[in-house]
C-alpha cells in the first residue's frame, strides 16, 4: 500500500492549482493521478465552506462522533462501577435505596439505578413499600423539634446548645451525637466562633487583681468590662458592657456614637444600680478592665471607688487578661454584628439592646453555666439580686 503524501506536498500542489494551472497540468508535472488532486481540491473547498459536504462525508463525521461518545460513556461506566463498589463498603443499603429512589424520580430506570448502586430491585421495592419504623418516626419528630429550637435563638446554636435546650428546656432524652447527626441531615449548622488570640508581648502591671482567675462562687464578686465598636452607613457605634463572671450576665451596658469615658462610666453606673441593695454599694467587688483611657480615667475610677469596687487592670495588649469580656464580644460579633450591613446607628443600637437584654441574659445557654441561661443560673443558686 503506497504511503500517503505528506501534508506539505498536498498544500503546495493545491497552491499550484490555485495559481491558475489546471488540475491535469499540475498532476502531470508532479507525476500523480488527477483523481487524487481532485479529491484534495474538493476537500479544500469543503473545509473552506465553499462546497457542501457530501452525504457520505456527513455520515462519516457523525459516525466518528458517535464512536467517540460511546468510548466516553464506556469510560464513565467503568468509573461509576468502581465508585459504586467503594460506596457499597461504607454506605448502608437503606441510604442506597434512597439514592435509587431519587434517581428513579429523575427518570433513571430502576433496574439501572439498582445495578449501579449495588442493591436488588426486590429490596428496593420492599423498602419503598415498607412503613416507616419507630426509629424513623422518632427521628423525624426530633428533627422538627431541633429545627424549632435552632430557629428560635437567631439560628446560632450548634448541636451542644440545641441538645441543652431539648434536655433542660423541654425534658427530652437525646444524645448530643444524635442531635448533631439530625442537624447535619437537615442542613442546620450553628455559627462558628473563630477568634485568633492576639499575641502581644505582655508587660507586668501591679494593678491586676484577677490574674486570669475568672472563677467566682457568688454574684458581684468580679465584674469585667470592655468596649467594642461596629460600623454603620452613618458611622461607628460603640458599646460598653459590664458582665458578672459568676453568671455571665450583662449587668450594665451603654451605647454611644463616641468612645468617651462617659460611655464606660454609664455602663458601670447601670451595673451598680441594678446589682446593689439600694445603698449604691458593692462592697469587696472587683471591676476588671484593660488599659483603655476610658477605664483609666478619673470619672470611671472615682465612680467605682464610690460604690466600694476595687478597680483592676489587665496586662497591656493581652486579650487573655480579659478573656470573659473578649469571649462575649466574639459571640456578639458572630451572632449579631457580622450577619448583616447596618444602615443607621439607631438600627444597630436597638439590635444590640435586644441582643443583650432579650437574648443573652434570658435565652442564651452557656456551656460554663452547665447549659443554663444567666438568669436561670442565678435563680438556681438561690442568690437574690436586685432587679432580677
Amino acid at each position: 500500500m503506497p504511503k500517503p503524501y505528506p501534508p506539505e506536498v498536498r498544500r503546495r500542489a493545491l497552491d499550484l492549482v490555485a495559481s491558475g494551472r489546471s488540475v491535469a497540468q499540475v498532476a502531470a508535472s508532479l507525476g500523480m493521478s488527477e483523481s487524487c488532486l481532485h479529491g484534495w481540491r474538493t476537500q479544500q473547498l469543503i473545509e473552506a465552506g465553499v462546497a457542501p459536504r457530501s452525504a457520505k462525508a456527513v455520515e462519516s463525521a457523525a459516525l466518528r462522533a458517535a464512536e467517540a461518545r460511546i468510548v466516553e460513556l464506556e469510560n464513565e461506566v467503568r468509573i461509576l462501577r468502581k465508585a459504586a463498589a467503594a460506596v457499597e463498603q461504607v454506605v448502608p443499603p437503606k441510604v442506597r435505596f434512597a439514592l435509587a429512589a431519587e434517581l428513579a424520580a429523575e427518570g433513571v430506570p430502576v433496574k439501572q439505578a439498582c445495578l449501579i448502586l449495588g442493591v436488588s430491585r426486590s429490596g428496593f421495592y420492599d423498602a419503598k413499600n415498607r412503613p416507616p419504623s419507630a426509629r424513623a418516626i422518632r427521628q423525624a419528630w426530633l428533627t422538627d423539634q431541633i429545627t424549632a429550637v435552632f430557629e428560635a435563638p437567631r439560628q446560632t446554636y450548634g448541636a451542644p446548645r440545641v441538645r441543652a435546650e431539648l434536655v433542660l428546656g423541654q425534658g427530652l432524652v437525646v444524645s448530643r451525637k444524635t442531635v448533631a447527626v439530625l442537624m447535619r441531615r437537615a442542613g442546620l449548622a450553628g455559627l462558628p466562633l473563630r477568634r485568633a488570640a492576639k499575641k502581644v508581648p505582655s508587660s507586668v502591671t501591679v494593678s491586676d487583681l484577677v490574674a486570669r482567675d475568672f472563677h467566682r462562687d457568688g454574684p458581684n464578686e468580679l465584674w469585667v468590662t470592655d468596649i467594642t465598636e461596629h460600623p454603620t452607613r452613618e458611622g461607628k457605634v460603640f458599646c460598653c458592657v459590664v458582665l458578672d463572671v459568676f453568671s455571665r450576665r450583662v449587668v450594665g451596658w451603654a451605647i454611644d456614637s463616641r468612645a468617651r469615658a462617659e460611655l464606660a462610666t454609664s455602663a458601670l453606673g447601670m451595673a451598680i444600680e441594678s446589682r446593689s441593695s439600694g445603698d449604691g454599694q458593692i462592697p469587696g467587688g472587683i471591676i476588671h478592665a484593660d488599659h483603655g483611657t476610658q477605664f483609666t480615667s478619673w470619672t470611671f475610677t472615682e465612680r467605682a471607688h464610690r460604690a466600694g469596687l476595687l478597680p483592676s487592670l489587665g496586662t497591656v495588649g493581652d486579650a487573655y487578661d480579659n478573656a470573659v469580656a473578649e469571649a462575649f464580644w466574639g459571640r456578639m460579633q458572630t451572632e449579631l454584628l457580622n450577619r448583616q450591613r447596618w444602615n443607621t446607628r439607631v438600627e444597630l443600637a436597638n439590635a444590640i439592646f435586644e441582643y443583650i437584654e432579650g437574648f443573652c441574659n434570658r435565652r442564651r445557654r452557656h456551656s460554663a453555666l452547665h447549659w443554663q441561661t444567666p438568669l436561670q443560673f442565678e435563680t438556681a443558686t438561690h442568690q437574690p439580686t436586685a432587679n432580677s
